[in-house]
């Protein structure tokens, strides 16, 4: 087992779902499989405008032979390990590459940067996590002082990155990955509710939207932001409840179920349409859609 680093764009033309899957050619098949059981760092290459960098990591769970296109293979991501950091980072950092890994006995940059997987050594992963989930200024909700308190409790230890020899063991709590859930939903959505249009940032200077979930975490939803939304509190109410959904076009759906339809309408901003992130990747994906419509939307 060993780390990696998986390039992905949006556009590529490989059938990736980064939280699910990844397909690559046999050309790589030893590199990935190297990463079985191992985490992976995904990376967005420097010609992509806007590009991310480093932007997420996941733990791949198994590879398997792609039954749809001959030649190619799939590495199956473990359900619940992908998430994106709370802070994208660049392939130069503030000390210079993160990767040192590529670099060469001249100290130049190699050709293997150009891999679209490669490996990459502990040292060089944790530089990259440690930066990726730096905290900056959190975008929490209100809370009332009990609940700060039991959020300061549980806040101690969010992950666990311990690395001896040439073997690390990490462990990303719940804790974390609701907080830097948040964090990445609510920035992509510019702090502003997707349904009603309302941007409300309360005495304290934070968002009162929250983060929702689309494909929920019960029924393995990842954390990602294309199966996440910000949502008021009413307006998560009636999503998480299945009184209102959206369509593929981000249609805002209200639910026949509803015993107050007038009022919903009022809440739900003059488009009728979910507001959009202004990145195409942090959009709602039609794949996490198609399941709230079919497990929670009330038809």
């Amino acid at each position: 087992m060993g780390f990696g680093v998986f390039i992905h764009r949006l556009d590529s033309i490989y059938d990736d779902s980064p939280a699910e899957q990844y397909q690559f050619p046999s050309q790589y098949l030893h590199r990935v499989e190297a990463c079985i059981g191992d985490w992976i760092v995904y990376y967005e290459p420097s010609k992509v405008a806007e590009t991310r960098g480093y932007f997420a990591i996941a733990r791949v769970q198994q590879v398997i032979p792609d039954p749809g296109t001959s030649g190619m293979y799939l590495a199956l991501m473990e359900p619940g390990s992908y998430l994106d950091f709370a802070n994208p980072v660049a392939f130069n950092g503030p000390t210079g590459l993160l990767e040192r890994g590529l670099l060469n006995e001249q100290g130049r940059i190699s050709g293997r940067a150009q891999s679209a997987v490669r490996p990459i050594s502990p040292d060089d992963f944790n530089r990259i996590f440690e930066l990726g989930f730096a905290e900056g200024a959190p975008v929490l909700p209100r809370v009332d002082a009990d609940v700060q308190f039991q959020l300061a409790e549980k806040e101690q230890a969010p992950f666990k990155f311990e690395q001896q020899r040439d073997r690390v063991s990490l462990t990303v709590s719940r804790v974390l990955r609701d907080r830097v859930f948040r964090r990445i939903v609510v920035r992509a959505y510019d702090e502003r509710c997707a349904i009603t249009g309302l941007k409300l940032i309360n005495g304290m200077g934070r968002a009162e939207v929250a983060a929702a979930h689309i494909r929920s975490v019960e029924a393995n939803g990842p954390d990602i932001v294309s199966s996440g939304i910000a949502l008021s509190g009413t307006a998560h109410w009636m999503f998480d409840r299945g009184l209102i959904s959206l369509a593929d076009d981000l249609g805002i759906l209200i639910s026949r179920q509803t015993n107050d339809l007038d009022g919903v309408r009022a809440v739900i901003n003059k488009t009728s349409r979910a507001l959009e992130p202004k990145r195409l990747s942090d959009r709602p994906h039609p794949h996490f859609l198609k399941w709230h419509r079919e497990h929670c939307f009330k038809q």
